[in-house]
């Protein structure tokens, strides 16, 4: 007399089970991951840097006849002897290069080309065809205000350029 014996089946899952649940996890984990990094992608970028609006400071932080450069702008905040303020882009005319204020010439050179900048931007020697570009500057509230999400082109430095108090 034969006896059948049919095996029994363990509780739990085998090991092919196992290793799809793993595999179905992990491409759920790695798709979600890639839906986040597309929704952050695609929002709006703050405009509290440059390209937008930025708060330079207060009027009364920037004494007449100072230089200052403003890093989250990019730009430099000149306060003229009036007291009227012009906001010029850091960026060199000629191709682009950051040009530093030098205090102690009180001229802004470009490291790349050698252009020179007075203080108000317009060029005293070098390659650049042009004075350095303004930004838009709004005074409120005794806040300075400065737009670099438009640059202004200009041929050469005119008072009304300038921002009053």
């Amino acid at each position: 007399m034969a006896v059948n014996v049919t095996p029994q089946k363990k509780a739990g899952i085998n090991r092919r089970q196992f290793l799809g649940v793993a595999w179905a996890g992990s491409l759920a984990l790695l798709g979600a991951q890639v839906l986040a990094a597309l929704v952050r992608y695609v929002q709006p970028v703050s405009s509290s840097g440059f390209g937008g609006i930025v708060r330079a400071g207060k009027v009364a932080e920037f004494a007449p006849g100072s230089v200052n450069l403003i890093k989250a702008g990019r730009f430099f905040l000149y306060r003229l002897e009036n007291g009227s303020f012009l906001a010029m882009w850091q960026k060199c005319t000629h191709l682009g290069c950051s040009v530093p204020w030098l205090e102690e010439e009180k001229h802004f050179h470009c490291p790349c080309h050698g252009s020179v900048f007075d203080k108000t931007g317009q060029v005293t020697g070098g390659p650049a065809p042009r004075p350095l570009d303004l930004f838009p500057i709004t005074i409120k509230d005794g806040d300075v205000l400065v737009d670099t999400g438009n640059p202004i082109q200009r041929a050469k430095f005119d008072p009304s350029q300038t921002t009053k108090a």
